[in-house]
């Protein structure tokens, strides 16, 4: 072959890909980039040549083979260009992107394909699926995830820890199993922390810091911590983030959602406990732990509220604090759980100080807004002087006014055993609280109150857990920010019964939350309560009466009238719009479709060539046709274009 030949071959080549290529942009009405243009065009001219290059260029060519041909390579390229939209769904596309998005996948599903056998390995397979099958592991079942989940490690790890303190929707004998893991690691060696802080800090860390202690004082999952001593000479603590942690944690948790969303479709009991908000939740809680700057704002934000001498927390040094690396000041203490004979050696009064801790996390709940959301034994300390210690704000509960406002009601009401009362407060923290039968409800509150608040009765933690249950067993989703103020309860209880067996934790809630009441109700908080109310409510006065006087004239004339436009919404219009085209083009497709098989039953007819009957021409076109319309559709539909 001469270069002339090679040459033109070349530019015919080209020009088919071109062409195709532009033609499978049109027909699924996408915008596509030119490498993904390029590639489904070179696979449409190959597929073509494979298949029915031969006869389109051979001796009895015709017109009714360049049909075959271009619809061929026109639905090959469609087909293509779907492909790559739903499995490289970036709007720009380079060969490096396209490089970097295969090795994610890959990666993707190598660590999905693991963590599906470490299911299977542990008798999970039976459970993913809606039919009780294999009842007989039923009892044996939360140790087998809890197994599989410490097996899988990574972001599973944390998650089988989150769901532990989700006594609201678990079991007590899940709660009891998942709380069994630990998140201990191998600590990093110290040349990849030092580098991790010198990439961070942009100085070597012997300019930073005059002494720093190589070996950490805890290693974890996401973080290590070390102690330091700065150039002032003071102590400090330095939480520096685990090299590619960020990778390893954004796989595991879009493996998550994923295997999420298909329990969520596929199972009763994951839809049951909403499974897909828990992972969107988690999700985004992990996020937050991993940008140590939230951490360093939530510390701000509770330092600048916080006013009790009796509680210490770790000053923070925000010149030296990233989104990898966060230094805070050394507080010397031991954790509450071992530090009963230092309160024994200083004389403290155990009830008082389990009382302080209590009303410290409460004053953050109530008042605040932002609470240290996991008080566990090893994030409060008992400091040498006998004040306390309060550590570790990664992760922290929020609560806006209205939900504080409806948390001091639920409390409220269960200290009046007040079963009205309290389905009031539960339903006004739900967006839409109106499928919930509220008389249903009532009546349950009210034999929950009976068991549980009779005379004699000890309330615990565990009945708030109950109680997050039996309003979720009547359709009322509890907000996650109610939840989580309940698990950090329950999480402190324990910590708070070691120091006083006698403490009675949900007692002294509901004193403290009738007493935040009481001082809300006084003169001066009535008075800046209402100057803010009358603020808010003056220019709707204003608007109020104008309309007011429009709207009396109008009736005056006898002119008035009242009318209501459907779809008047832009939004409502664009999705009916869409969703006519949808049904249009697939009623085309399918009618093509069987038009193409009614088409290829029939025998004889004229012949376009001796190798080929024009109805089988008609129907090869109208597959191919009805092909593509499908395929637009299916795009629409994933996209949630216009199609």
């Amino acid at each position: 072959m001469d270069l002339l030949t090679l040459a033109v071959t070349a530019a015919y080549v080209l020009f088919w890909v071109l062409i195709l290529s532009v033609l499978a942009r049109r027909v699924l009405g996408v915008s596509a980039g030119p490498w993904r243009l390029a590639v489904s065009g070179v696979v449409g001219v190959t597929v073509t040549g494979l298949t029915v290059g031969d006869q389109v260029t051979g001796s009895d060519r015709n017109l009714g083979f360049i049909a075959l041909f271009i619809g061929v390579g026109l639905f090959a390229a469609t087909v293509t260009l779907v492909i790559i939209e739903f499995a490289l769904p970036a709007q720009r596309t380079t060969a490096a992107s396209m490089i970097r998005a295969f090795g994610r996948w890959r990666r993707r599903t190598a660590r999905y394909a693991q963590v599906s056998r470490i299911a299977m390995r542990h008798g999970l397979g039976a459970h993913l699926g809606g039919a009780r099958r294999h009842e007989r592991h039923g009892e044996d079942l939360p140790r087998r995830l809890r197994l599989a989940l410490d097996d899988a490690g990574g972001a599973f790890v944390k998650l089988g820890q989150v769901l532990s303190t989700r006594r609201d929707l678990l079991p007590p004998a899940y709660v009891d199993e998942l709380s069994r893991l630990q998140n201990d690691v191998s600590p990093v060696p110290w040349d990849a922390v030092a580098a991790t802080l010198g990439e961070e800090l942009d100085a070597p860390v012997d300019e930073v810091f005059a002494d720093f202690d190589t070996e950490p004082l805890a290693a974890a999952s996401i973080a290590q911590v070390h102690r330091a001593t700065l150039h002032t000479g003071e102590r400090v603590v330095v939480k520096v983030q685990r090299p590619e942690v960020r990778t390893i944690v954004d796989r595991d948790l879009d493996i998550t959602l994923r295997i999420a969303g298909v329990l969520d479709r596929r199972t009763a009991w994951a839809g049951a406990i909403g499974i897909r908000d828990l992972a969107d939740g988690f999700a985004t809680a992990m996020n937050e732990e991993l940008d140590f700057s939230v951490e360093a704002q939530n510390l701000t934000r509770v330092t600048a509220a916080h006013d009790s001498e009796g509680v210490v927390l770790p000053p923070l040094h925000p010149q030296l604090c990233t989104r990898r690396v966060l230094v805070m000041g050394y507080l010397d203490g031991i954790p509450l759980d071992r530090a009963a004979p230092r309160i024994d050696a200083l004389g403290l009064d155990r009830s008082a100080l389990a009382r302080l801790l209590l009303h410290t996390l409460l004053t953050q709940i109530m008042r605040d807004g932002v609470f240290l959301a996991d008080p566990h034994p090893g994030n409060l300390l008992l400091l040498r002087d006998g004040r306390l210690g309060l550590i570790d704000f990664g992760l922290v509960g929020r609560l806006d006014r209205h939900m504080r406002s409806v948390l001091g009601r639920v409390l409220v009401a269960i200290d009046a055993e007040d079963a009205a009362m309290l389905t009031d407060a539960l339903l006004d923290a739900v967006a839409h609280p109106d499928g919930i039968d509220h008389a249903a409800l009532e009546r349950s509150l009210g034999r929950f109150m009976a068991r549980h608040l009779g005379p004699g009765m000890r309330v615990d933690a565990g009945v708030l857990g109950e109680l997050l249950r039996l309003a979720a067993h009547h359709g009322l989703p509890v907000p996650a920010e109610i939840a989580a103020v309940f698990r950090a309860l329950g999480t402190v209880e324990g910590t708070l019964t070691a120091l006083e067996p006698s403490f009675d934790l949900i007692g002294e809630a509901r004193a403290f939350a009738k007493r935040n009441i009481r001082d809300a109700l006084a003169p001066a908080s009535l008075g800046a309560g209402f100057v803010t109310e009358v603020v808010t409510i003056l220019p709707l006065v204003r608007r109020l009466s104008r309309r007011l006087d429009r709207i009396t004239g109008v009736l005056e004339r006898g002119q008035f009238s009242a009318g209501v436009r459907g779809l008047a919404d832009q939004e409502d219009r664009r999705i009916v719009t869409r969703l006519v085209h949808q049904s249009l083009q697939t009623v085309l497709a399918a009618a093509g479709g069987v038009s193409a098989a009614l088409l290829l039953g029939i025998d004889g007819g004229p012949q376009v060539t001796g190798g080929l009957g024009l109805y089988q021409l008609v129907a090869s076109l109208l597959l191919i046709a009805s092909g593509g319309l499908g395929l637009r559709v299916l795009t629409s539909v994933l996209r949630g274009s216009d199609g």
